[in-house]
């Protein structure tokens, strides 16, 4: 007679799970065996508890499925703790595997109650108690996991999942209770509110968030930006959205342009779709002088503790553009709108400006990050995923231009460092590719050492990324602080890590680079050969990124 365990395992691959991020413990060893070894199940072991779910979060960015990470109990679950938040503000879905302490044992030190720590995270908590039931928990984890958008965490006791189990009948998947409610419509009379507003409009711009992705609805947005003269702009989940559009201005909020932030200062109408307007990309500071529509499946009039819009759309992202593209035809009659934005000339200063163009003393021997990045965006094809971690460097790699928006996966909602090599972990596993891997991931010095072992992990997996490490010597968003409120950043400041070392050490190829013209040479030979590649990349200390300089100029402690 089977055990729980492999019930278990099997009711997951019926849920249509074919991967897993997994570092096992009493709590989950029997459960994840089982599991991979079951037909299509790809497994990835990973060193650190962490980069189940932050892989895993990745994965979903990257494909749009649900994948599953797996920890043991106690110590394994709360390991957890900044990873679920980041995937919860996102509204990623996942199912986490989690063991819990054997229920029926009098003492086992690694004992938690769990629930509560999940439950703090926002995530959602089954507790796998009932045997008879058991199938009824997994069915609900997946359920609420895929149509609440969230990660729920399945805590099912170690002693529990090696009792001997025969299903009644077979397992019936989340699938099947599904509601078939189509694509949400959205209220006429805003729509015709809206029409009247982009109408007459003289200075609209249209903000592509994920939703626009999710609804397959990018070409609609192009459409009705085309007919009401409008430019586009994305959020940055979505960075690249409209990325070979002639009046696509690229990321709106924290990342602008500098060319974005002076079209959005003069815009009178923001139409934003498929986004939930967060402080760092609806702030006031941002674009106060526009109205803001917020087309949305689910759009919040308090968000993040500011008004979000001014008029709100509730629409399924395609239904609703398409709605008011309608609706303007019909109102104009094949006439044009009152638009005067777009420009031959604003085209030109789009395709050729540069983000930003602030001069700084740049030491002999290190690097400008922004000449670096344009170094690096020359050099690597298109069709490469581009990975982002966080921290003061990642503004620099989001003002690559040309490239799609499905190519590129980045988590920030939570605001931590220190994820960037899990999400390239959960790429490469979503891509399949092997050592014929078409990744780059950039990170700084700071975040890359935070899960440095998962190194490991790339080697002993046989994926092929390349690592650019954005090296300034510190911790960059905290020394650019200090020193603008005139404190000592010594503190801040913990010298420059030889990456290329480590990298060989666990049996990766390292360079350091000081000099951009290496650059091209460097990436053809890391690219005619199968192994992964950290790049050193030794930037100055004394650039700023423009995010840092508005926070700074706003008093970073006053948001």
């Amino acid at each position: 007679m089977p055990k729980l365990y492999e019930a278990l395992a099997e009711a997951f691959l019926a849920e249509g799970v074919d991967t897993q991020f997994v570092l096992m413990g009493d709590g989950n060893m029997h459960w994840s065996t089982a599991f991979a070894k079951l037909p299509g199940v790809h497994t990835v072991h990973v060193r650190h508890e962490h980069a189940t779910v932050a892989a895993a979060t990745a994965y979903n960015v990257a494909t749009g499925k649900l994948a599953v990470a797996s920890v043991t109990c106690g110590p394994g679950v709360t390991q957890l703790m900044t990873a679920l938040p980041a995937a919860v503000r996102a509204r990623l879905p996942m199912v986490v595997f989690a063991g819990e302490s054997p229920i029926n044992a009098k003492f086992y030190n690694q004992y938690i109650e769990q629930a509560p720590l999940v439950q703090a995270t926002g995530a959602r908590y089954v507790a796998a108690h009932s045997v008879p039931r058991m199938m009824d928990y997994v069915r609900e984890a997946f359920h609420v996991a895929k149509y609440e958008r969230c990660p729920v965490v399945l805590g099912v006791p170690y002693d529990l999942q090696k009792v001997e189990y025969m299903a009644n009948a077979p397992y019936e998947s989340s699938a099947m209770y599904q509601p078939k409610v189509g694509r949400m419509q959205p209220d006429p009379e805003i729509v015709a509110e809206v029409v009247e507003r982009l109408a007459a409009a003289k200075r609209p711009i249209i903000l592509g968030g994920r939703g626009v992705l999710s609804s397959g609805a990018r070409d609609a947005v192009i459409k009705l930006a085309d007919r009401c003269g409008a430019l586009l702009s994305n959020t940055l989940p979505a960075r690249g959205l409209f990325h070979d559009h002639p009046f696509g201005l690229g990321t709106t909020g924290s990342y602008f342009t500098s060319l974005g932030r002076e079209m959005y200062e003069s815009a009178d109408v923001v139409l934003a779709v498929g986004t939930s307007l967060s402080y760092y990309v609806g702030g006031g500071h941002y674009w106060g002088k526009a109205v803001k529509i917020q087309l949305d499946d689910s759009p919040r009039g308090l968000r993040d503790g500011q008004k979000a819009a001014d008029i709100y759309l509730r629409s399924d992202a395609l239904v609703g553009v398409d709605a008011i593209l309608a609706g303007l035809d019909k109102k104009l009659n094949g006439k044009p709108t009152a638009a005067a934005i777009r420009s031959k000339e604003l085209a030109h200063r789009i395709a050729t400006e540069p983000a930003d163009s602030m001069q700084f003393d740049i030491a002999p021997g290190v690097l400008d990050p922004r000449a670096a990045i344009e170094a690096i965006d020359a050099v690597v094809p298109k069709d490469w995923d581009i990975v982002g971690g966080s921290g003061h460097q990642a503004y620099f790699n989001t003002q690559m231009r040309g490239r799609p928006a499905e190519r590129y996966t980045t988590v920030r909602e939570f605001g931590a460092v220190g994820n960037g090599l899990s999400y390239a972990l959960g790429v490469a596993a979503a891509r399949r590719q092997g050592r014929d891997g078409k990744i780059v991931l950039f990170e700084g010095d700071g975040g890359l050492l935070f899960h440095i072992q998962e190194l490991e992990t790339l080697k002993r997996q046989g994926y092929r990324i390349l690592i650019c490490a954005m090296n300034d010597g510190g911790y960059g968003s905290e020394f650019h602080k200090l020193r603008a409120d005139g404190i000592d950043d010594s503190f801040a400041v913990f010298g420059r890590p030889a990456f290329e070392n480590i990298a060989r050490g666990f049996g990766l190829r390292g360079n350091e680079i000081r000099d951009v013209s290496v650059i091209p040479k460097l990436f053809a030979d890391f690219a005619a050969q199968g192994e992964s590649e950290i790049w050193n990349i030794q930037i100055s200390d004394q650039v700023t990124a423009p995010a840092i300089r508005q926070t700074i100029k706003r008093g970073h402690g006053n948001m």
